[in-house]
C-alpha cells in the first residue's frame, strides 16, 4: 500500500480518525430551505447574500476554501480583500433564482485542484480581481437579459483584462489527523504591486443562540512569542491555530447584527459582520479589545510585487504551546518540518494517484481525471437539517391542532440529517438529492468504497428514509419522485469491493436490500395509478423534458404512463433481482425473492411495450418509445417527443451469469412454468430463456429487433449523437418541434442546445437538448450489458448512415470517447468545455477544469452549475474503464466487466492474459 492507502486502511480497521477533518464547510448557507423561515416558503429573498455577513447562520455555515470538522464545530476559511471592494470577500457571490437569466448562478472564479480521499493533501484556487468585485453590474445586466441570451459572466465583466488579479492558491496538509498545516500562496498576476489584505478565519457554528442548553465555546489570544488562537469547545475540546509572521488578531462573536438588519438590540457590542466593519469603515470600537469571542481572524497586509507570490503559513493543531520541542516546539511549528510535511503529503498525493489513474491516459487526460476526482472530494459537506424542530420553530408541527400548514416539507418530519454527504454542488446545490448521490459513489468508490457504501447507507436509514419506504429526493421538496437508482448504485458497489478484495460486504448488501425492499413497495403502490404496470413518478429528475410539468396536474386531466418512470421500475426489478440473487449464495431464505422480481420484471417489462390491452409506450411505426396520456375519457395518446425518456428502456438491462439455476433448479422450474402459463408477457420483450454468450441470459425490455430500431436513432447524428455524447432531445425537433394544444393554449417541445427558454421548474431546467452525463453513464453501461450477451456478432452503423459497422463495446467507448473529447486540449488548444470564454488559450486558466451540470448539445461548452462535480464526475470512472479494458476481457468477465468493475491499472494496448494466480499476487501488491 502507498501512504494514503494507508490511512485508509487505518481509518477502516482502526477507527484513526483521517477524515475527521475535511473540506466540509459549505460555499453558501444563505438561500436555502433549512434557513428559510418565511410564510411564503421564498427561501431566495428570505435570507439573502447581502445579509449572510450580518446574521448567523441556523443550520451551518459557508465559507472560502474551507474545512471543518466532520460536526462543523470548528470552521476555518479564507477572507480577502483588495482594498476597493464594498465588501471583504467572505464567501462565494452568485445571482438567485430569479436575478439569473437561466436561474441562480455563482459569479466566482475557483478550482477543486486536489485531494487525497482521507483529505490528507488539499489544494484549492481561487481568482480575486485587483479591482472592484462588480457586484452591482452583475446584478443588472442578468437581470436585463432574457431567455434566449447568454448570462453574463465574471469573466465578461473587464475585471481580469490586463491580468490584474491575484491567484490565491489554498492548500492544506495533515501531519495527523488532528494536526491541520495551511499555506495560502498569493500570486501576483497583473503588470504593477498590489495590495491585498487576507484574513485567514476560526469560528465557531453557532449552536448557542437558538433555545438550546449547548455550552458556549470561545477563542482566545493566548501570550507566547507568536500569534496563537486557542479554540475551546466542549466536544472538540482545545485546538490552537498558529500564524506565522506578525499578522494582527481580530476577535468578534459568530452573532446577528439585529441592529443593523432588523433595527432591534444586539446582545454583544461584536457581531458577525465585525471584520468587514473594522476594515472598510475603519470602525475600530467593531473588534473585541480583550481578544476573545467565537470569531476570530489573522489580518496579514501583504504588497506582492509583480509577477511574484507572497506566503502566508498557519497550523490548526490539538498540540498547544507548552507541548515538548519535539512534538510542537517553539522553532517546528514553522521551520524545516512545516515543509518536508508538505512536501511529503504532495509526494503522496501524487504517488495515490498514478495508482488510480491508468498510465496509458495522456498528462492532459490524467490531469482532467485527476481533477475530477478531486472535484468529487471537495464536493463533501457537513449537513445538518433537523425538519421537525424547524417545523416547530415556524409553528408548523403536524401535531399541533393549532399548527400552520408548512410551505413545504411538512410530511418529513421524521426527518434529522446531521453528517457528511456528497453534494451536488457546494454553492448552487448545497443538499444533497437522492438520485445525485446514486452517480457520486460511481467516482468516489475509486479513490474510497468506504465512503461511497456509507453514502447510499445514509439515504436508507430511518432518519432519512420515509416510515412509508420513499427516498428523499432534496431539501426544496423532500417528497419528490426522483428516478430509484439507489439499488443499482447498491449492487454496483457491492461487486466492485467483491473484484478488488475477493469478498463483498453481505451484511451490507442485506441491510440495504431489506430497505430497499420499501422502496420497491412505495413504488409499487403509489406510482402504479391503474394497477397494469406501467408507472408514473412526475418529476423523476428530468425536469422539463416533456411537453407538460409532469410534477403537476396535467392541463388535460388524466395521467401519464412514463416511458421513463416504468423504464426505471423495471431496472429497479433487475437490481433487486441481481441482489437477491447474491444473497441468496449465502442464505437460501433469499431464494424465492428472485422469483418474486423475475415476475416484476417480466410484467413491468411487458407493460412497456403493450401496456395491458391499452396503447403501449412502444411506437412500432416509430421505432421508440414515447409517455402515454391517459386522458379522462378512457382514450390514450402517445406524446411523440423523441427524448431521453424514449432511450432509458434500452436502460433497463442486466446480463445474467449460470451459477444461480444450479444452485437453486427448482426456483428456475417454477420460473419456466410461470413463462409458459404466461407466454404473452415475453411477446415482445427479450426472451429471459434464450440463451448467449458463454450461456449467460438477459434480462431487458429490448429484444434484438428493438434494440436495433432504437440504436438506429440513438447513433444518428442528426438525432441523438453529439460529437460529445447523448443528446437529451433528439435534435430532429430542431425542425420539427412538438406541439399539442389543449383549449386555445399551445404546448411546444422544441430543440434546446444549450439553456432553455422555459420557465418550467424555476426557468432553470435544461432537458430538451444538452449533453447529461448521468444517463450517458447509464447507456454506457446498457450497451456493455448487451455486448456481454451478444458478443462481436451483434454490429450496428455508428454513426447512423455511416457504413462504418461497430460492436456494441466499440459504440460505449466511442461515445465515452466523446464525452471525454468536450475537456480535453483539441488540437486548436482549447477544450470544448470551456466555450467562447476569452481566457480559453491563457495557460492561466485553460488547464484548471470545470465539471458542469450539463453542457451544449451541439459545441460541447459546460452549462449550468459549473462545479457540479457530482455526477459530472462519473467521467472519471468511464475514462477509467476504458483504459483499462479490452473488449474480449468485456466479454469473458461478462457482469463484471460490463458493470465498469475492472479496477487494474494496466495498459490497454498489448497486454499479456494473465492467470487468476498473476491476478492474486497483484491485488496483494497492490
Amino acid at each position: 500500500m502507498n501512504a494514503e492507502q494507508q490511512r485508509l486502511e487505518e481509518a477502516r480497521s482502526r477507527n484513526v480518525p483521517w477524515r475527521k477533518w475535511g473540506p466540509y464547510l459549505s460555499e453558501r448557507q444563505w438561500g436555502t430551505v433549512r434557513e428559510d423561515y418565511s410564510e411564503n416558503g421564498n427561501a431566495w429573498d428570505y435570507f439573502s447574500h447581502d445579509q449572510a455577513r450580518s446574521r448567523a447562520y441556523h443550520w451551518g455555515e459557508d465559507g472560502l476554501a474551507g474545512i471543518s470538522d466532520d460536526q462543523q464545530r470548528i470552521c476555518f476559511a479564507l477572507a480577502l480583500w483588495n482594498g476597493k471592494d464594498p465588501i471583504i470577500k467572505e464567501r462565494l457571490f452568485g445571482l438567485t433564482n430569479s436575478e439569473g437569466n437561466h436561474g441562480e448562478d455563482v459569479k466566482e472564479c475557483y478550482y477543486y485542484l486536489d485531494s487525497t480521499p482521507t483529505h490528507s493533501y488539499l489544494k484549492y484556487l481561487y481568482k480575486y480581481p485587483q479591482a472592484a468585485y462588480p457586484y452591482d453590474q452583475l446584478v443588472s445586466t442578468n437581470r436585463q437579459r432574457g431567455r434566449h441570451e447568454f448570462e453574463y459572466e465574471l469573466t465578461d465583466t473587464g475585471v481580469f483584462d490586463s491580468n490584474r488579479y491575484f491567484d490565491v492558491f489554498v492548500e492544506y496538509a495533515k501531519e495527523s489527523p488532528d494536526d491541520i498545516l495551511i499555506q495560502i500562496s498569493v500570486h501576483n498576476r497583473g503588470p504593477e504591486a498590489a495590495d491585498l489584505h487576507l484574513l485567514p478565519t476560526l469560528w465557531f457554528r453557532n449552536r448557542w443562540s437558538w433555545g438550546r442548553d449547548n455550552t458556549r465555546p470561545f477563542l482566545q489570544a493566548i501570550p507566547v512569542d507568536r500569534p496563537v488562537v486557542r479554540a475551546s469547545e466542549p466536544d472538540l475540546g482545545e485546538r490552537y491555530l498558529y500564524c506565522d509572521g506578525q499578522p494582527v488578531l481580530l476577535f468578534t462573536e459568530n452573532e446577528t447584527n439585529a441592529k443593523q438588519l432588523f433595527g432591534g438590540q444586539n446582545p454583544t457590542p461584536f457581531v458577525k459582520d465585525a471584520f468587514n466593519r473594522f476594515l472598510i469603515r475603519e470602525q475600530k470600537d467593531a473588534i473585541n479589545p480583550k481578544n476573545t469571542g467565537t470569531k476570530a481572524a489573522a489580518h496579514y497586509r501583504l504588497t506582492v510585487p509583480a509577477g511574484r507570490c507572497e506566503m502566508v503559513r498557519l497550523r490548526l493543531t490539538n498540540v498547544g504551546p507548552d507541548a515538548s520541542p519535539q512534538k510542537h516546539g517553539k522553532s517546528s511549528v514553522f521551520g524545516k518540518q512545516f515543509d518536508q510535511i508538505f512536501q511529503a503529503r504532495q509526494k503522496e498525493a501524487d504517488e495515490f494517484y498514478a495508482s488510480v489513474i491508468p498510465s496509458s491516459l495522456s498528462s492532459d487526460a490524467g490531469n482532467v481525471m485527476r481533477q475530477a476526482l478531486a472535484g468529487m472530494l471537495w464536493s463533501k459537506q457537513f449537513y445538518y437539517f433537523d425538519v421537525n424542530r424547524w417545523l416547530e420553530e415556524r409553528g408548523c408541527d403536524p401535531y399541533l391542532p393549532s399548527s400552520k400548514k408548512a410551505p413545504r416539507n411538512d410530511h418529513w418530519h421524521h426527518m434529522y440529517n446531521a453528517d457528511v454527504i456528497s453534494m451536488p454542488d457546494k454553492w448552487e446545490y448545497p443538499w444533497y438529492a437522492a438520485w445525485d448521490l446514486a452517480f457520486h459513489v460511481l467516482p468516489l468508490s475509486m479513490v474510497d468504497p468506504d465512503f461511497g457504501k456509507q453514502q447510499l447507507d445514509l439515504m436508507l436509514r430511518e432518519n432519512y428514509l420515509h416510515p412509508n419506504g420513499q427516498i428523499p429526493a432534496y431539501e426544496w421538496n423532500f417528497g419528490d419522485v426522483n428516478p430509484p437508482v439507489h439499488p443499482w448504485a447498491t449492487i454496483f458497489i457491492y461487486r466492485l469491493e467483491k473484484a478488488q478484495t475477493g469478498k463483498g460486504d453481505i451484511a451490507w448488501l442485506e441491510r440495504c436490500f431489506q430497505k430497499l425492499l420499501l422502496n420497491f413497495t412505495w413504488w409499487i403502490n403509489r406510482k402504479d395509478r391503474s394497477g397494469k404496470n406501467a408507472f408514473e413518478g412526475g418529476f423523476l429528475g428530468l425536469d422539463n423534458i416533456g411537453v407538460f410539468d409532469r410534477s403537476s396536474p396535467l392541463p388535460t386531466g388524466g395521467y401519464l404512463e412514463q416511458a421513463d418512470g416504468t423504464a426505471w421500475m423495471a431496472l429497479f426489478s433487475l437490481n433487486m433481482l441481481e441482489i437477491a440473487g447474491e444473497l441468496a449464495t449465502h442464505d437460501a431464505t433469499y431464494a424465492p425473492m428472485v422469483l418474486k422480481f423475475v415476475h416484476h420484471f417480466v410484467s413491468i417489462a411487458s407493460a412497456t411495450i403493450h401496456a395491458g390491452g391499452n396503447i403501449g409506450m412502444w411506437d412500432e411505426e416509430d421505432g421508440f418509445f414515447y409517455d402515454v396520456l391517459q386522458l379522462p375519457n378512457g382514450q390514450a395518446q402517445r406524446l411523440k417527443v423523441r427524448s431521453m425518456v424514449g432511450l432509458l428502456p434500452l436502460c433497463a438491462v442486466t446480463v445474467f451469469e449460470g451459477e444461480f439455476p444450479k444452485k437453486y433448479p427448482e426456483v428456475s422450474e417454477r420460473f419456466t412454468s410461470f413463462l409458459k402459463a404466461r407466454p404473452e408477457l415475453v411477446n415482445f420483450i427479450q426472451d429471459p430463456l434464450q440463451v448467449g454468450c458463454h450461456g449467460r441470459r438477459l434480462g431487458a425490455i429490448l429484444n434484438e429487433k428493438k434494440l436495433r430500431r432504437v440504436l438506429e436513432k440513438m447513433l444518428d447524428e442528426k438525432e441523438f449523437l453529439s460529437p460529445y455524447g447523448i443528446r437529451s432531445l433528439s435534435r430532429y425537433h430542431a425542425d420539427h418541434p412538438y406541439t399539442t394544444h389543449v383549449g386555445d393554449q399551445e404546448f411546444r417541445v422544441p430543440y434546446l442546445p444549450g439553456e432553455s427558454d422555459t420557465g418550467m421548474f424555476g426557468g432553470n431546467s435544461n432537458w430538451r437538448g444538452p449533453i447529461w452525463m448521468p444517463v450517458n453513464a447509464l447507456i454506457i453501461r446498457a450497451l456493455l450489458q448487451y455486448y456481454a450477451y451478444y458478443g462481436d456478432d451483434f454490429t450496428v452503423e455508428c454513426p447512423t448512415g455511416s457504413g462504418r459497422q461497430m460492436n456494441l463495446y466499440q459504440i460505449a467507448e466511442e461515445i465515452s470517447r466523446r464525452l471525454t473529447s468536450m475537456f480535453l486540449l483539441g488540437k486548436d488548444g482549447r477544450r470544448p468545455v470551456n466555450g467562447g470564454q476569452k481566457l480559453q488559450e491563457d495557460p492561466l486558466w485553460r488547464d484548471h477544469v470545470l465539471f458542469y451540470e450539463y453542457f451544449h448539445g451541439d459545441n460541447g461548452a459546460g452549462l449550468g452549475a459549473n462545479h457540479q462535480t457530482g455526477w459530472t464526475g462519473v467521467l472519471a470512472r468511464a475514462m477509467h474503464l476504458f483504459a483499462t479494458t479490452t473488449h474480449e476481457q468485456v466479454l469473458e468477465l461478462g457482469k463484471m466487466a460490463s458493470a465498469v468493475e475492472v479496477n487494474e491499472p494496466l495498459e490497454k494496448a498489448s497486454r499479456p492474459a494473465r492467470t487468476p494466480a498473476a491476478q492474486d499476487e497483484q491485488l496483494v501488491d497492490k
